[in-house]
């Protein structure tokens, strides 16, 4: 695991404890938590249930449950995870830079150890998985790293607006092909075959899943990441790769190392993040409860727009909250608790696959498709509030979380220490 490196060429080391920012690991173990509620949907049911509508004979708690997630949840917490990873880019560049090394060959070795890691977590663990997203869209990123910090909040915006546009043109499509008599027909028979698709798929998902082996889930999950994980790459990929701009420009700005002097800038965010964000997810919320995912309708249109806009800027809330709360003087002690949680953020969103796929796979205990949306958020609060004592247990012996360890050790390109010498 080790790589010559030049005696002229100065050494590039893993960040210490010292040089980190504590409201950054504060904000990533709150992200983990909101992943955790969001993902637990896409453990317990088949990838393909986000494209349905709630089931009629859905118990009132279940939809409730649903809909609460859908408002204060779904989009948000990858959201902050994103705009952390850009933020970091930028930190990590800034560190490096000083030292005098370059940073892209250093990046790209680190973008494709990550890479790595998520084709492990999403063919041998869990098809939901997002690393492999953020591996492939730090390429593009790193085309952003010298922009100024009006350039990246423009290109973020930009990016924000193109899957709302790419909408307003399918569903105007569509529409329009819906008034010739002709192709509305063929255009609802296509949508009834994509819909007869998408269920056998689920009927498949389901029963391999609750009953099948380790072999046999994870032809499932390789067959469920190409067919649903990569389709939802061209979802999800403009809105992360904007996040990850809006945390470079945080970055730039240095919002997150200078909170003080940010003060009122968090309080308006909080502000105008809290009415907007607000009532835009209660719209996405109340109309995506009802709406099939596959057939672009002005519901859906408005739905998709909705949360384009309210989802960034309720998880902007979120983060403003959490900053000024940082702020004072006892809740900045309380919120502490969450930073080991957040320094060990890649082993904590491992160990939830891990753990919840043990619960519900064929090969644990089975409980795939029998737990609802309301004992999910149960389930929810309890894993995390192990990881928490977990999390505190482990960096209080060890300098990096287990994934983090690896991770530094093959991007480095030396076996890094991994024992925490003063404790």
């Amino acid at each position: 695991m080790t790589i010559a490196v030049s005696p002229s060429e100065p050494t590039v080391t893993p960040v210490q404890p010292a040089e980190r920012i504590q409201t950054i690991d504060v904000l990533r173990g709150f992200a983990l938590f909101g992943i955790l509620l969001v993902n637990m949907a896409i453990f317990s049911y088949p990838f393909q249930a986000v494209l349905f509508p709630t089931p009629p004979g859905t118990p009132w708690h279940d939809r409730i449950a649903i809909w609460l997630i859908h408002f204060l949840g779904e989009g948000k917490f990858y959201s902050l995870f994103s705009l952390l990873f850009g933020l970091g880019m930028v930190l990590l560049m800034e560190r490096i830079e000083r030292r005098g090394r370059r940073f892209v060959p250093f990046y790209a070795r680190r973008l494709l150890v990550l890479l790595g890691i998520g084709v492990v977590h999403a063919f041998l663990i869990w098809p939901g998985d997002i690393l492999i997203f953020y591996a492939l869209l730090g390429f593009p990123l790193l085309l952003f790293r010298k922009a100024k910090p009006r350039t990246l909040l423009i290109w973020a915006v930009i990016l924000i607006a193109i899957p709302i546009l790419l909408m307003a043109l399918m569903t105007g499509l569509v529409v329009l092909g819906k008034s010739v008599p002709e192709a509305a027909q063929q255009i609802e028979q296509s949508f009834a075959v994509a819909e007869a698709g998408y269920r056998a798929d689920f009927a498949r998902a389901e029963q391999v899943y609750a009953t099948g082996n380790f072999v046999e889930i994870t032809a499932q999950r390789v067959y469920d990441y190409l067919s649903m994980g990569l389709t939802s790459f061209f979802v999800l990929g403009f809105n992360i790769l904007a996040m990850f701009l809006l945390g470079a420009y945080f970055a730039r700005r240095r919002i997150f190392k200078e909170l003080e002097s940010h003060r009122q800038l968090f309080r308006k965010l909080l502000f105008w993040g809290a009415i907007i964000g607000l009532l835009g997810n209660a719209i996405y919320a109340t109309l995506i409860m009802d709406l099939p995912r596959y057939e672009p309708t002005p519901e859906l249109l408005i739905a998709t727009v909705a949360q384009g806009v309210g989802a960034p800027l309720l998880m902007l809330c979120y983060v403003s909250a959490i900053c000024l709360l940082a702020l004072h003087p006892t809740w900045g002690r309380r919120l502490q608790i969450l930073a080991p949680v957040g320094r060990m953020a890649l082993s904590n969103y491992l160990l939830q696959s891990i753990i919840c796929t043990l619960i519900f796979y064929g090969y644990g205990l089975g409980l795939f498709g029998k737990v609802g949306a309301a004992w999910g958020i149960v389930l929810t609060l309890g894993i995390y509030l192990l990881q928490i004592p977990l999390s505190h247990w482990w960096m209080s012996r060890f300098l990096y979380g287990p994934a983090e360890w690896l991770w530094r050790s093959l991007t480095y390109g030396t076996r890094q220490p991994l024992l925490n010498r003063q404790a």
